[in-house]
């Protein structure tokens, strides 16, 4: 057991927050292998503001507890007015991640995501903010610095810490580095005995030994599952007993990945409607059969021919009659599996 602010969390695995992917009925999905703790895909504090139709799926979830809704935007006061106004929305959101790590172009240029790292101590001010106008527990999520010539993520977190920051995330690339290349564990070593707050650390989870490796380096509390966990929903489950009881279980095999595809799909069709769905799918799905031998050419269809429920069936349970006993490669790297 360890704790965000209050709340008690009985795991060591967080689902990560995915623009494009965390959505409610993705999280649902995922909470049953394992997941500790969810945190929503990043909203805008500005839709929040001005009420905007798209945003409110972000923060309007239901039962799905403990979910922290991340937020970001670049000044204090209007990420403190955005949380206090998803509250009102949705009075049962458990905590609020601030975003102070993403590195992608059109959140940066506007001072938002990795650009406050620039400014440590706006960073602590947010959390402030954020703190005094909600009431309720507050994290953030870092990375390394901007640049391998700006690493300052200590001089954050002292400011995060100051603040009364309930956890940080940190993941260990910095923002010129985006998803590239490997993660700098060895500039990690030990961390969390430098800090007074949990450490949830983040960065190429695709494998049970990935996690082991990044918590006992580490020392973290927990490890963010993100990327690893698309198409590959028992990796949470694997990691988590892992860590419960030190057993490593096999890989699923195809037949189980067949089974979760189509149990993802049904509550992403119910979640968005079969369209909106149906787009989305032909991003998940390839992802369920990567580990797979000799499955190029069904990532292929799966990624160009699914239409509906019907067609999504008829090539899974094609794959399954080919192969389904066979265990999948589950590290995340699809090349491995022709």
């Amino acid at each position: 057991m360890w704790k965000i602010g209050d709340i008690a969390i009985d795991g060591r695995v967080v689902l990560g927050p995915m623009s494009g992917f965390t959505s409610e009925s993705y999280r649902d999905f995922m909470k049953p292998f394992g997941v500790a703790v969810s945190v929503t895909e990043m909203t805008s504090d500005m839709g929040v503001i001005h009420g905007l139709r798209r945003t409110v799926p972000y923060i309007a979830f239901k039962d799905n507890h403990p979910t922290g809704v991340q937020l970001f935007g670049n000044d204090p006061d209007n990420l403190a007015e955005a949380a206090a106004e998803s509250l009102r929305i949705n009075p049962g959101i458990d905590f609020f991640d601030i975003n102070m790590g993403c590195p992608v172009a059109k959140v940066v240029r506007n001072g938002s995501g990795s650009a406050l790292m620039k400014d440590p101590a706006k960073c602590g001010e947010i959390i402030r903010r954020v703190k005094a106008a909600t009431g309720v527990p507050v994290t953030a999520k870092i990375r390394l610095g901007w640049s391998s010539g700006t690493i300052n993520f200590r001089q954050v977190m002292e400011e995060l810490t100051a603040a009364d920051v309930d956890a940080i995330s940190l993941h260990v690339r910095t923002k010129e580095e985006r998803y590239a290349g490997t993660p700098h564990y060895d500039m990690v070593e030990g961390l969390r005995s430098e800090m007074s707050v949990p450490l949830i650390i983040s960065g190429n989870i695709y494998t049970v030994e990935d996690a082991a490796a990044a918590a006992r380096i580490t020392g973290a509390e927990a490890v963010m599952v993100a990327r690893g966990g698309v198409g590959n929903p028992f990796l949470v489950t694997q990691i988590d007993r892992y860590f419960r009881t030190g057993e490593v279980l096999p890989n699923p095999t195809v037949s189980q990945q067949v089974d979760w595809c189509l149990e993802f799909a049904d509550m992403l069709i119910a979640e968005k409607g079969e369209d909106t769905a149906f787009r989305k799918l032909r991003s998940y799905a390839p992802r369920f059969i990567a580990g797979c031998h000799r499955c190029r050419e069904y990532r292929n269809r799966l990624s160009e021919e699914i239409v509906d429920r019907a067609s999504l069936t008829s090539i899974l349970e094609e794959i399954r009659g080919r192969m389904g006993s066979e265990r999948v490669y589950t590290d995340g790297r699809a090349e491995r599996s022709e």
